[in-house]
């Protein structure tokens, strides 16, 4: 299977793959490359809709060149926990990063999230997030202030009363409701046109179902947080490998 990164002529195979609506799976079939290649290198170029094999191999040269620059000679990353590899974990926090900012996300705030979410302990102090992304602290506080207005993170004192930015077990469940409400806010809006523009008129007729339509969807994502909400704070059963032969005895050494 190949390694390395992807060549132009991949790109443009991916390009092909995708304008003929494949899977990514089969994309990687055909290249022999992981599946996730193919989604990180797309998710990270435009996502399906927009993906160029010309703009991507354009733009991760462009990344390549930036970190090279922004490195110091000699410097290396730092190491990783629990035997991380770093360059997936790197490529990684780009993915997460770009599926926030499809979402609507400025890049530089999707950049911190993606910090926060991806660090073991859950919170980072202004200075960790500046040193980490190789952002200023200006950008850092920022971002923590658009994210905190949209209940995405909350902040803490730690035993040395540095401040710490937190993306704990609830704070999916509060920005979940967040969401739920602005939802509901939109289809009482729409319901204040209907009266405007007068009932039984075509526009008021569209601005009802709309109103309809928000109101169910936003009770929906509230029920389905509320029922969902113990998820977040139960810890997953780590499943352990099959094994066969003389390695599963009890007796078996290594």
């Amino acid at each position: 299977m190949p390694g390395g990164r992807l060549t132009q002529q991949e790109r443009q195979q991916i390009a092909l793959g995708v304008t003929d609506g494949l899977a990514y799976a089969e994309i990687a079939r055909r290249l022999e490359r992981p599946t996730s290649t193919v989604t990180r290198e797309v998710m990270r170029n435009g996502g399906p809709t927009a993906y160029r094999a010309d703009l991507a191999h354009r733009a991760t040269e462009q990344r390549a060149h930036r970190r090279r620059k922004a490195a110091p000679p000699g410097s290396h990353p730092p190491p990783q926990a629990h035997g991380r590899d770093a360059e997936a974990v790197r490529a990684y926090e780009e993915t997460f990063t770009t599926v926030f900012v499809q979402s609507g996300l400025p890049t530089m705030t999707a950049r911190v999230l993606a910090s926060l979410f991806t660090t073991d302990a859950g919170s980072l102090t202004a200075a960790e997030l500046a040193a980490r992304l190789r952002i200023s602290p200006a950008s850092v506080s920022k971002a923590i202030t658009f994210l905190e207005s949209q209940g995405l993170i909350r902040r803490e004192r730690d035993e040395r009363r540095r401040e710490r930015y937190v993306v704990d077990d609830d704070v999916m469940y509060q920005s979940t409701l967040a969401s739920a409400r602005a939802t509901a806010h939109l289809g009482d809006i729409a319901r204040q046109g209907v009266g405007i523009l007068g009932p039984g008129t075509p526009a008021a007729a569209r601005l009802q179902n709309i109103a309809r339509f928000v109101d169910f969807i936003s009770e929906s994502i509230a029920r389905a947080a509320d029922q969902a909400r113990e998820i977040l704070h139960t810890r997953p059963e780590t499943s352990r490998p099959a094994t066969t032969g003389p390695a599963a005895t009890p007796d078996s050494t290594t």
